[in-house]
């Protein structure tokens, strides 16, 4: 009888490497959270009853063609053209788009898809929030959903950290993924979306509030990731390190405990447990046992840093928000990585800063926004900069919707916001302090989709 050879690191790094694209081929998958609430009383939505997340899912099925995936029995997700919708630990409603060629194809993608969810909802009486964390709720009044790894998620989360609860209960993304060309390419591009990634982090900042009140964050989201899992967060500095590619990313994700080993559609729980074990054969949790492919694909899932590298890049430091702060979030990245002189001059932006010049920032971010400052400079004009160079980027693809207007138009908010200095969240507050008279209840009026 013939058995799989062990998983090797050459394998592993290979599967990195598996991702190269030529650049005709580049796409960008979009990715964005929101909170579900009845409109009745802002309360979350459980996963049962004839008004709550299956029913969702369940009308999305009736009316739109998306079709069901399941786990034990239960739908957890749906799958439609190349997209899904899925649930996290919270029953944050998830959005994962189709690998698309522009911004313009992925706005009007996320749009028709808020329209759904808008149309199902309002029958079902539930409203969709745009915010980075929950302005309301307690951790014990999260609703959580029926998703096998959630449960072994929320058993260890709390032995490494204090906060990675509410980052599974109470936050919320949206995210840009993209291809890469060669390892070099991919470096590049790691170290440039690295190094800007805190920037990013202030310009999307739309999380003041926690249980109803400010809390001095402008990005509650932000903040939650520094308390969550040492391991697996955070900026990660051998990128910036001469020689780094597919091989030095793989022996970090060796190196990060893993979570869970799927068989037969069941989790089975390994928390803390070594993936180099796995290899050798020596897991505790499955003694004699070795790895396949598919397994070090999930392990790479649960590693959660400040951008991740799978067979794409996925950009990770944005707090959720309207849908033209979706739409721009894509388009930021597509043009400051997807041109050549654009990266170039992104790498050249952040050239000056040393890793503990990106720590602080990174520290700094979550309560000062755009007031931070980095090597002498504001993050507001490091922001400016940083916009222009993705404007340029994006001219120079020159892709034109059906309206004949080039994807330069999807960066104007962000324009907006790095002019004035002034964060999303900030904007929150004042409405707080102002027409809201204190009470959050606006939030679920303003802040809807």
């Amino acid at each position: 009888m013939n058995e799989t050879p062990p998983l090797n690191l050459e394998q592993i790094t290979a599967w990195f490497a598996g991702g190269e694209k030529p650049a005709s081929e580049w796409r960008v998958g979009a990715e964005h959270e929101k909170f579900g609430f009845y409109f009745r009383d802002h309360a979350t939505i459980p996963y049962d009853g004839p008004n709550g997340i299956r029913a969702l899912m369940q009308g999305l099925q009736d009316r739109f063609g998306w079709q069901p995936v399941e786990e034990n029995g239960l739908v957890i997700a749906l799958s439609r053209d190349g997209a899904s919708v899925s649930l996290e630990p919270g029953g944050q409603f998830e959005l994962s788009g189709a690998p698309l060629a522009d911004a313009h194809l992925i706005r009007d993608e996320t749009a028709n898809h808020l329209d759904e969810v808008r149309a199902v909802g309002a029958d079902l009486g539930l409203g969709f929030l745009a915010l980075g964390f929950h302005p309301t709720i307690r951790r014990d009044q999260a609703e959580i959903m029926p998703k096998g790894r959630y449960d072994l998620m929320r058993r260890y989360m709390p032995t490494v950290g204090n906060l990675g609860l509410d980052m599974m209960l109470r936050t919320c993304t949206v995210q840009a993924n993209l291809d890469f060309g060669s390892e070099a390419d991919m470096a590049a591009k790691f170290r440039a979306s690295l190094a800007l990634q805190p920037v990013v982090t202030a310009l999307f900042a739309n999380s003041p509030f926690t249980e109803g009140r400010p809390n001095g964050f402008l990005t509650t989201r932000a903040n939650v990731w520094t308390d969550t899992d040492p391991d697996r967060t955070g900026l990660l500095g051998f990128v910036f390190e001469d020689g780094f590619g597919y091989e030095r990313y793989a022996q970090y994700a060796l190196d990060v405990p893993m979570y869970f080993v799927k068989r037969d559609g069941k989790y089975i729980d390994v928390a803390g447990q070594s993936f180099r074990d796995f290899m050798d054969g020596r897991l505790p949790g499955l003694p004699g046992i070795r790895p396949t492919i598919k397994d070090w694909e999930d392990h790479t899932t649960t590693l959660f840093p400040e951008v991740r590298l799978k067979t794409f890049l996925e950009m990770r430091g944005a707090d959720s928000g309207p849908l033209d702060m979706l739409a721009a979030l894509p388009a930021l990245w597509i043009g400051l990585l997807y041109d050549e002189a654009a990266l170039a001059a992104a790498l050249e932006l952040v050239r000056p800063w040393s890793l503990d010049d990106l720590q602080k920032l990174r520290a700094d971010v979550p309560r000062l926004g755009l007031k931070a400052e980095i090597a002498g400079r504001s993050l507001r004009d490091v922001a400016v900069d940083m916009v222009a160079i993705a404007r340029q980027g994006l001219a120079a693809r020159r892709r034109a919707s059906d309206a004949a207007n080039d994807e330069t138009g999807h960066l104007e908010v962000l324009e907006g916001i790095a002019d004035s200095g002034v964060t999303p969240a900030e904007r929150l507050l004042e409405k707080f302090h102002g027409e809201w008279n204190g009470d959050i209840a606006g939030a679920f009026t303003d802040c809807a989709y």
